[in-house]
């Protein structure tokens, strides 16, 4: 019985830090505080069939919990800006986040949350016309308005996934 009130009363307590460990701390009115490192690895991830990232940066990095993928913009794998209509700049973005996904070895189905940038909420609409055709299972999303974009381009789509 003491044992279970014991572990009632802890509570784990995860404090990420600038490298890729975190401390983990439990703590309990019982138990002195016990320190342990965990260390996270994350790999960056270049996909070959995705448009070649616009600055110093991966197409995305890969935790053991998740895979963080770089905004894509309306381009070709050699770099060429697509030039049409916004459904088809936005096709363009998501097939680009789809080559990276696929070489960080998960999927399009495995998305959990999205965040769009617009030029133009004037777009908003046509883009979301295209967009649901690839995320059918609807994850979290946001969508934002802003200035300008690498390139000039009127899309940029981003993308968190699981592995």
């Amino acid at each position: 019985m003491f044992a279970i009130a014991a572990r009632r009363a802890s509570r784990v307590i995860f404090s990420p830090s600038n490298s890729a460990s975190a401390i983990l701390r439990t703590t309990s009115s019982v138990q002195p505080l016990l320190y342990r490192t965990v260390t996270m690895s994350a790999t960056p991830v270049f996909s070959k069939d995705a448009a070649p990232p616009a600055g110093p940066y991966s197409h995305a990095i890969k935790t053991p919990t998740a895979i963080y993928c770089s905004g894509q913009i309306p381009c070709d794998s050699e770099g060429n800006l697509v030039e049409g209509t916004i459904q088809e700049k936005t096709a363009a973005c998501i097939k680009n986040l789809k080559a990276v996904l696929e070489a960080a070895g998960s999927s399009i189905e495995k998305v959990v949350k999205v965040n769009a940038f617009l030029t133009d909420m004037s777009n908003f609409a046509a883009m979301n016309e295209e967009y649901s055709k690839w995320f059918t299972h609807k994850p979290a999303r946001s969508c934002v308005a802003v200035y300008q974009l690498p390139k000039g381009v009127d899309v940029e789509i981003e993308c968190i996934a699981l592995p």
